[in-house]
């Protein structure tokens, strides 16, 4: 501390020394500095602030009945894009800045500087104030910028209300023509698959199988209503033909018909007995089958020789009262087993028919519920359609009555009478500390380079030789007063300076 302290002083007085210097490169860069300062332009800066009240009445009285915005978001986004360029062209047209652009550079720079001279900010700890400040050199213009722009974010809080309402209207509405399209379709498919398999739906299964034993039944009882008349018919024309010769009188041949129809007899006994036990194809029954068809064969050929014989008892046959009625009994009932048979070709069609159904009833089902599942889906989403749609519409009419979003102006624009910007008294005070701190720097180079002695320790330093001992210089009164007039000519120097300083701080406002 005690080598830069005599080194701090040394450096003072070697400043003062060329204070001169220091005056006149004070003077010199102030003169320069206030020069710049003063051809300066000046700028005007308009303020204004705008409240965002979202607080509707209407929004807790028409929650959940109405779609509710994020309101506050869409502020925010509005503040965002309100410095966009069709907007800043919309400003340049409300303040005629656009007349006097009339090439695309010139028209490209007014954007730019429209954007660089507005400034839209949120107020900390209130996201509903907003301040608007706008920079433009002429006072008056820089009031109608800040006015144009409180109209077009007015402007544009209601055309975005509109715009977001009138697209989600068309959106639905879109939505619910193609909904209501897939709609229709889907109930004419499952319409048209009802008709088509209105025998075997899933509501008629029970039904269905109750028609299908019943046609069994019938078949069952048909068949054997056919097999009664079948019988009928055999034992008719067995009785007919002369297997049991009831209508034949005694003749006499006819000592060889009872030992046949006896033994015809005991076979078919034979063959019931053993009927009861096998089936038709058991050996037994099948040796019995022929023996009794070749005693048949046999009993005939022995009738037809005797109705060929003259003489017969069998040619007056034909005109027994009994044997007409057993002939009317066989036509009777040959046709009553014709109409059985149709009878059991049409319910073997019905059972065949109903069986076929019987297996797609599975997969008529599950298309059934298929078709269900996809009109339920459809329906679902038309009413939720219909209902966003209609809630859509609520809230449009919430909106266009009362508004979710009101815009209050808290202050309008205003500009001040003084220019804002830049702030000269400021710029010049700082020129003058730059051409006071300059000029000292000028003087210590000049100390720097051309150095001297100021006391008796930088004599021996720079000598090297042993210090004896200091003599003072004892100045004459000549010399005192002249060193008192070249002080007095130095502080006037610096007065007028500050004297200069003091006049382009206070003359600006006094003429403002």
């Amino acid at each position: 501390m005690q080598e830069i302290f005599p080194q701090i002083l040394s450096y003072a007085l070697g400043v003062w020394r060329h204070r001169w210097v220091t005056l006149v490169s004070a003077w010199v860069i102030a003169l320069v500095g206030w020069a710049y300062v003063w051809q300066m332009p000046e700028s005007y800066v308009a303020t204004a602030r705008l409240y965002v009240d979202t607080n509707s009445v209407l929004r807790p009285l028409m929650r959940g009945l109405t779609i509710t915005p994020d309101v506050n978001q869409r502020i925010a986004m509005m503040s965002r894009t309100l410095l966009s360029r069709p907007n800043l062209e919309k400003l340049s047209r409300m303040t005629d800045l656009d007349l006097g652009a009339t090439t695309e550079a010139q028209k490209e720079a007014l954007i730019d500087r429209l954007e660089n001279s507005i400034s839209l900010q949120g107020t900390r700890g209130d996201e509903s104030l907003y301040s608007i400040s706008v920079v433009d050199r002429d006072r008056e213009m820089a009031r109608r910028i800040a006015q144009a722009i409180i109209t077009v974010f007015v402007e544009t809080s209601v055309s975005s209300k509109r715009e977001d309402s009138s697209g989600a209207q068309s959106f639905l509405d879109k939505q619910i023509a193609e909904s209501e399209s897939r709609l229709i379709e889907a109930e004419a498919r499952l319409a048209l698959f009802k008709q088509r398999n209105m025998d075997v739906l899933p509501g008629q299964g029970g039904d269905y199988y109750s028609r299908l034993q019943q046609a069994k039944s019938d078949l069952n009882q048909v068949q054997l209503e056919l097999r009664e008349a079948e019988n009928r018919r055999q034992e008719l024309q067995r009785q007919i033909d002369g297997e049991d010769p009831v209508f034949i009188a005694n003749t006499p041949t006819g000592s060889a018909e009872p030992p046949l129809n006896a033994r015809i007899q005991s076979l078919r006994l034979q063959r019931e007995s053993l009927l009861s036990r096998y089936t038709e194809k058991h050996p037994e029954v099948v040796r019995l089958n022929g023996m009794i068809s070749e005693l048949e064969a046999e009993l005939k050929s022995q009738y037809a020789r005797m109705r060929a014989e003259p003489g017969s008892q069998f040619g007056g046959l034909a005109s027994s009262p009994v044997y007409q009625g057993m002939r009317t009994m066989l036509a009777e009932t040959e046709a009553q087993a014709a109409e059985l048979r149709v009878r059991v070709d049409e319910y073997e069609r019905r059972v065949r028919a109903l069986d076929d159904k019987a297996k797609q009833i599975p997969e008529v089902e599950a298309q059934l519920k298929q078709l269900d599942r996809d009109y339920g889906v459809i329906s679902t989403q038309h009413q939720e359609m219909l209902a966003r749609r209609e809630s859509a519409r609520l809230s449009g009419d919430v909106e266009s009555t009362a508004g979710d979003v009101v815009l209050r102006v808290v202050d309008p624009p205003f500009v001040p009478l003084k220019p804002s910007q830049p702030n000269k008294p400021l710029l010049n005070a700082g020129v003058l500390l730059i051409a006071l701190g300059g000029g000292v720097a000028v003087a210590l180079v000049f100390a720097l380079i051309n150095p001297i002695v100021t006391d008796a320790r930088m004599l021996a330093q720079s000598t090297g030789l042993p210090l004896l001992g200091v003599v003072t210089w004892n100045k004459t009164a000549e010399e005192t007063h002249s060193e008192r007039w070249r002080l007095a000519g130095f502080a006037t120097c610096v007065a007028c300076l500050l004297f200069v300083f003091a006049g382009l701080v206070v003359v600006p406002g006094m003429v403002a």
